[in-house]
């Protein structure tokens, strides 16, 4: 198996540690899944607390460690429903013969097998035993009930156990273990096999050596969407402007200063089938940036003579090589929605994502307000979504793009 690592980024996995020794292995993993991009929530049964403790489990996912099904102060800030659903996937690691022969019966007796039974959403478990508990009929048969209903497993591996003994039931080593949670989120995506374009960041023109006309724009949305597409699946190309902020791991990144560079790199990197725009390009450039720097003259001032940049969106919306699906950005600080809706049109693009940045905010900070504009032929609909974090709205706009292509 080969690890995939932006498919792990902002993904969603619950984390089910039942009893055993092989629980000391969550830890690592815990810390595998977080280096490439999940967050992990973790559940910990009363099996597995003999083995590791919540405090433990809680410090390396950095997220609340959930125990009790009866739990008041739980239910309240995060039911059992909801932290079934929540997530993109549910990892029982390791997965005792117990919670396996709980779950095969439809057991919901406390926390862990009750959310085995409440979730909409894919399972995987790593068995680890005995290898006479492996062997077992019972357990054989409790296997196969859970393949049928299409849980996936990671099968144990052979080798020396705890007890002294010899055989299969030896709970697969960390790397295995991420690789195939990796490689289910490689070939599930809904966007697999797509091509996609995002633009991020601020672009920079000079006006001489050391000054430039640009923004405060920060990439961080741009980046955000870039992880979530390529988690989807996607094979994404990030065209990233002078940002601090560091790209996602395993994409391919192409950095620019200019608006001319940026327009020149991504129809370099047409075709495609997703183009998304979200950075905040310059629309004016110096006529001519000067060879050296701009020294005081000692009167009231300089004039600077501009000229418009090329309008990429426009560009790309418009084209021979055309993507199926066009977003682009709009960061206005007084523009209402029947003004976006204008822009849309005139953009020639098939959605546009309005946000509002008066006063300088959403530059550089974790959340997003943002209203969704969508052009379907006939008429141009809005849909203002909550603030949210910018993981959140790309997560929210790639699960969009997926449905619509």
């Amino acid at each position: 198996m080969t690890v995939i690592a932006q498919n792990l980024v902002h993904r969603r996995i619950l984390l089910i540690i039942s009893g055993g020794i092989a629980a000391y292995k969550s830890l690592d993993l815990i810390r595998r899944l977080r280096e490439r991009g999940a967050d992990v929530r973790c559940i910990l049964t009363s099996g597995g607390a003999q083995f590791i403790t919540p405090l433990s489990v809680g410090a390396l996912s950095e997220n609340k460690v959930y125990t009790n099904l009866f739990s008041l102060t739980d239910e309240q800030e995060m039911g059992h429903i909801r932290l079934a659903r929540d997530c993109d996937l549910v990892l029982v690691t390791p997965a005792s013969a117990n919670i396996m022969a709980r779950a095969a019966q439809g057991l919901a007796d406390d926390l862990a097998s009750t959310v085995l039974l409440a979730t909409d959403k894919p399972v995987m478990m790593c068995p680890a035993m005995n290898p006479a508990m492996w062997a077992n009929a019972a357990t054989q048969e409790n296997i196969a009930t859970l393949k049928r209903r299409g849980i996936r497993f990671v099968e144990p591996a052979v080798g020396d156990m705890a007890c002294g003994e010899h055989g299969t039931g030896r709970l697969p080593d960390v790397p295995e273990i991420v690789a195939a949670v990796s490689d289910f989120f490689a070939v599930n995506g809904p966007l697999r096999g797509r091509r996609a374009i995002v633009t991020s960041g601020p672009t920079h023109e000079s006006i001489d050596p050391v000054r430039f006309i640009g923004n405060i724009s920060s990439g961080r949305q741009g980046h955000a969407i870039a992880a979530a597409l390529a988690g989807a699946g996607a094979d994404v190309t990030l065209i990233s402007g002078p940002v601090q902020e560091p790209p996602p791991a395993g994409i391919h990144v192409v950095r620019i200063t200019t608006a001319q560079q940026m327009l020149e790199a991504t129809l370099k990197s047409l075709p495609a089938d997703i183009a998304i725009f979200t950075a905040a390009v310059a629309d004016y450039r110096p006529a001519e940036a000067a060879a050296h720097k701009i020294k005081k003259s000692g009167d009231d001032g300089i004039s600077l003579a501009l000229v418009q940049n090329p309008d990429i969106l426009r560009t790309v919306a418009t084209g021979n090589h055309r993507p199926a699906l066009v977003v682009g950005f709009a960061a206005e600080t007084d523009a209402g929605i029947e003004d976006a809706k204008k822009k849309l049109a005139r953009k020639g693009c098939d959605w546009l994502v309005l946000n509002d940045v008066a006063g300088g905010k959403v530059f550089g900070q974790a959340d997003n307000t943002v209203t969704v504009l969508k052009n379907s032929g006939k008429d141009i609909s809005a849909d203002s979504w909550p603030h949210m974090s910018k993981q959140d709205v790309a997560r929210r706009l790639v699960s969009e793009i997926a449905e619509a292509l």
